[in-house]
C-alpha cells in the first residue's frame, strides 16, 4: 500500500493541516492502491502564501537560469520514466505500454516543445520605433489538472507557467495524483527554489473552489468538464482573476468517399485510444453515404478486433476506464444508444468476455445515430464510437458544427482543396487531416463549451502572461 499523505509546499514535504483520507483505486482490480490525503482551506491558503512569496524573487530570476532548471526537470523526467509509467498505470488504468509511451511521453513532448519555443519568444520587443511592448508573468496561477492525461496536462500548465516567471500552486485530480506526486518530486530535486511549484491535492468542491475563489490566485488553468469549467468561472468572477479553460468536446471525423483506405480503420482505433477517455477523441464518425456500408463493416472489425486487457501486460491493448462512476456512466449511455433506436454494431453493455473485475468497458460501436439521440451529443469519454451518413459537403459541415462543443473536428479525404475548405468552415480550435497529427508546439484548445485558452508551445506562453506597454523607451 502507498500512503502518500503530504503535501508540497515551499520546497517542503508537509503534513495536512486537518489529515482527511482519500483512496486512490486501482481501476484494474477495483482495489485500494494508494492513500492520499485531502486538503483543507489552511492548507490551500499555506501553499498561496508561499506562492505569492516567492513570485517577486522568482519573476525577476533570469530567463538563462529559469530554462537551465526546467532542462534539468525534464533530464529528471526522461530519468524517471519507468516510475511514472507504474504510478499512471496503477492510478488511471493505462495499459503499462501505454502509460511509459504515450502517457509519460506526451509530458516530455511537451516539455521539449516550450524549450524550442522559448529560445525564439520576445518578452521584449519595439512597437512603432518609441513604444516597447513587455511580456511579464501574470503571478501566483493555480493549475488544476484532470485523470484522464495525468502528465500531458501537468507538463502544459506547469512548464510555460515556470518559464515565463510564475509561481504556482498544482492541484492534480484527486482520482489520479500519484504521478502529480511524483511530478512535485522531480521539481524537488531539480533544486526550483522554494514556493515556486506547490502541491496540494483535494477534491473539485474543495481545493479547487478554494484555488478559484482566492484573492492571492491571479489566473486559473484548468482542464476537465465544462461543468467544472463553468463552475471555476463563476467561483473566480468575484476576484476578475484570468480563467484559462481546456473542456469537453465531441469530435467530428469526416469521411469523403475518395478517403485512404485506412480512414475508418484508423478513425476507429483513435476514438479507442486511451479507453476513449480523451476530449479530443473523434467520437462521431460521419461518412459519405455512398462509402456507409462499406465503412459499418470495418468500423464493425477493427472494434471488435481492439482488445481489452489487463494494465500490467504489455501490448496494444485498451484497459479499463478510470472509475465505478466513469463505468456507469458509459453503461447508461450505451444503454440510452439502444434505447433511442442506434443500431449496435459492436460491444454494448456489460465487461468484455471473460472479465468480471475492473471497470472495463466492451469497444462499442453504434450505426444510424441521428442528431436528437443522446449519443450524438454528450461527451461519453468511453470506448464508444457514433456513425452516421452525410450526403454532401455542406451537410457535413453542418453536421460537424451541430454541437455545443467545439475542440477538435478530423477531415479525410484525397481533395487537398475540400480537405482545406471543410477544415476552415468547422468551428474547432484544431483540424487534424488525413490522419496527420499537430506539429509539436502547435496550440491546443477550443471554441464554444470546449474552452477559452490555448496551451502549447508560444501560445502556451504567452497564456501566462500580461502585456505591459510603455511609451518613450525605444529599444536599442
Amino acid at each position: 500500500m502507498i500512503e502518500k499523505r503530504q503535501f508540497y509546499i515551499n520546497g517542503q514535504w508537509v503534513s495536512p493541516a486537518a489529515a482527511r483520507d482519500f483512496d486512490v483505486i486501482d481501476p484494474a482490480t477495483e482495489e485500494v492502491c494508494a492513500v492520499i490525503s485531502l486538503g483543507d482551506q489552511a492548507d490551500t491558503d499555506a501553499a498561496v502564501a508561499a506562492a505569492k512569496a516567492a513570485f517577486p524573487s522568482w519573476a525577476e530570476t533570469p530567463l538563462e537560469e529559469r530554462v537551465t532548471l526546467i532542462r534539468r526537470l525534464g533530464e529528471i523526467y526522461k530519468e524517471r520514466r519507468d516510475e511514472m509509467g507504474e504510478a499512471i498505470r496503477m492510478e488511471m488504468g493505462a495499459p503499462i505500454d501505454l502509460a511509459r509511451n504515450n502517457q509519460w511521453g506526451a509530458g516530455s513532448w511537451h516539455l521539449d516543445g516550450f524549450l524550442d519555443a522559448l529560445e525564439n519568444f520576445e518578452f521584449e520587443k519595439p512597437y512603432k520605433g518609441a513604444d516597447r511592448m513587455r511580456m511579464e508573468p501574470i503571478g501566483v496561477c493555480g493549475l488544476i489538472t484532470p485523470w484522464n492525461w495525468p502528465m500531458n496536462q501537468v507538463v502544459l500548465k506547469a512548464i510555460p507557467a515556470m518559464a515565463v516567471g510564475c509561481t504556482m500552486v498544482l492541484k492534480p485530480s484527486e482520482i489520479s495524483p500519484l504521478s502529480s506526486l511524483l511530478f512535485a518530486e522531480m521539481v524537488d530535486q531539480a533544486g526550483f527554489p522554494a514556493g515556486v511549484f506547490n502541491l496540494v491535492n483535494g477534491d473539485g468542491m474543495g481545493v479547487g473552489s478554494q484555488l478559484s475563489s482566492h484573492p492571492d490566485v491571479d489566473m486559473i488553468s484548468f482542464t476537465g468538464s465544462t461543468r467544472a469549467g463553468i463552475a471555476i468561472s463563476k467561483a473566480a468572477a468575484d476576484t476578475l482573476k484570468r480563467v484559462s479553460l481546456e473542456l469537453g468536446g465531441k469530435g467530428a471525423n469526416i469521411i469523403f468517399a475518395d478517403a485512404d483506405e485506412k480512414a475508418v480503420k484508423r478513425g476507429v482505433i483513435h476514438c479507442m485510444q486511451n479507453s476513449g477517455q480523451s476530449c479530443n477523441a473523434p467520437t462521431r464518425m460521419m461518412v459519405e453515404r455512398s462509402l456507409y456500408p462499406q465503412a459499418l463493416e470495418i468500423a464493425k472489425a477493427a472494434a471488435e478486433a481492439t482488445s481489452v486487457g489487463p494494465t500490467t501486460e504489455s501490448g496494444r491493448h485498451i484497459g479499463p476506464v478510470v472509475s465505478e462512476l466513469q463505468y456507469n456512466k458509459i453503461q447508461g449511455l450505451i444503454e440510452t444508444g439502444i434505447k433511442e433506436g442506434a443500431t449496435l454494431l459492436a460491444g454494448g453493455l456489460g465487461r468484455p468476455e471473460g472479465m468480471n473485475k475492473g471497470y472495463f468497458v466492451r469497444p462499442t460501436v453504434f450505426a444510424d445515430v441521428t442528431p436528437e439521440m443522446t449519443i450524438y451529443r454528450e461527451e461519453i469519454f468511453g470506448p464508444v464510437l457514433s456513425i452516421m451518413p452525410f450526403d454532401s459537403e455542406e451537410h457535413a459541415v453542418e453536421m460537424a458544427n451541430d454541437t455545443v462543443y467545439g475542440l477538435t473536428n478530423y477531415i479525410q479525404t484525397q481533395d487537398d482543396d475540400k480537405r482545406l475548405r471543410v477544415a476552415r468552415r468547422v468551428r474547432s480550435g484544431m483540424v487534424e487531416t488525413n490522419g496527420i497529427g499537430r506539429q509539436n508546439g502547435s496550440p491546443f484548445g477550443g471554441y464554444k463549451q470546449s474552452g477559452n485558452g490555448r496551451e502549447g508551445g508560444v501560445w502556451g506562453i504567452e497564456e501566462f502572461c500580461e502585456v505591459k506597454a510603455i511609451s518613450g523607451c525605444p529599444m536599442e
